[in-house]
């Protein structure tokens, strides 16, 4: 098992890309906090809380913290990292995956869904790289994973969502700079995203019965390519900002 006894934090835990991350960690070893909104399932469309992601967890044989969260909010990153601390006593990676879109033109964008995109999405990277840094520059030891989008790279070609765009680039450029600040401790920071459409809950929750979904791929390839990355130190793979597709071609996940 590459990750026994390691403690991994993922936001964004309680369906989706965040679930099966979760599931994937707790195979090769590792104790999960479930961290995300969701305490009680809401509509059918949506399966998955941080309850029933925990049961699936601890079916697993590991331990799993539950822990409802906000990440654009300090005091809730805050408080996800002390309970982690009080449970576990550590924690080994960080994986920064709840994320938060919405779909149209800068003009037709309120102010205020602009800024909760952002916050969401890129002042929490920061939120959660600012609470768990400390414990893993005392350890020594450590990973960071930011989720990010192809939409960062699409710059005017994306159709709407430029605050989802425009925060998904500013997590990467701050992987890349955050790297070189934690260099000296040993601790890795990368960035993951998908090359095209997961499969997941919240994706088939916004399709329409005309989606296309044929070219949707399952996240294992992610699982493989965020289990890679959290085995990193920072004289391995660190600064780097990757697709599963490109890091499996220069890697071989399998």
């Amino acid at each position: 098992m590459r990750l026994k006894d390691k403690v991994c934090v993922i936001t964004g835990s309680s369906r989706g890309i965040g679930r099966a991350m979760a599931l994937g960690f707790a195979r090769e070893g590792a104790d999960i906090v479930i961290a995300a909104r969701t305490e009680v399932q809401k509509d059918e469309r949506l399966p998955g809380t941080i309850h029933s992601v925990a049961e699936e967890v601890r079916a697993l044989g590991r331990r799993a913290l539950p822990v409802k969260v906000n990440v654009a909010k300090e005091e809730d990153v805050d408080q996800m990292i002390a309970r982690t601390m009080e449970e576990f006593g550590r924690v080994d990676v960080m994986v920064h995956n709840a994320a938060l879109a919405f779909w149209k033109k800068v003009w037709e964008t309120p102010s205020k869904l602009w800024d909760l995109v952002v916050a969401v999405n890129l002042r929490g990277a920061y939120l959660c790289a600012k609470a768990a840094l400390p414990y893993m520059i005392e350890q020594r030891s450590g990973s960071l994973i930011n989720l990010s989008s192809p939409g960062a790279d699409m710059g005017g070609k994306i159709d709407g969502g430029m605050a989802y765009a425009a925060s998904k680039a500013g997590i990467e450029r701050l992987t890349n700079g955050l790297a070189e600040e934690v260099r000296e401790y040993g601790i890795s920071v990368n960035c993951l995203k998908p090359a095209g459409f997961i499969d997941s809950e919240g994706l088939r929750y916004w399709s329409t019965p005309e989606t296309d979904t044929e070219e949707w791929e399952p996240p294992d390839l992610m699982v493989k390519a965020a289990l890679f990355l959290s085995l990193q130190t920072s004289e391995g793979v660190t600064g780097r900002i990757f697709t599963e597709k490109q890091l499996d071609k220069e890697y071989n996940l399998d």
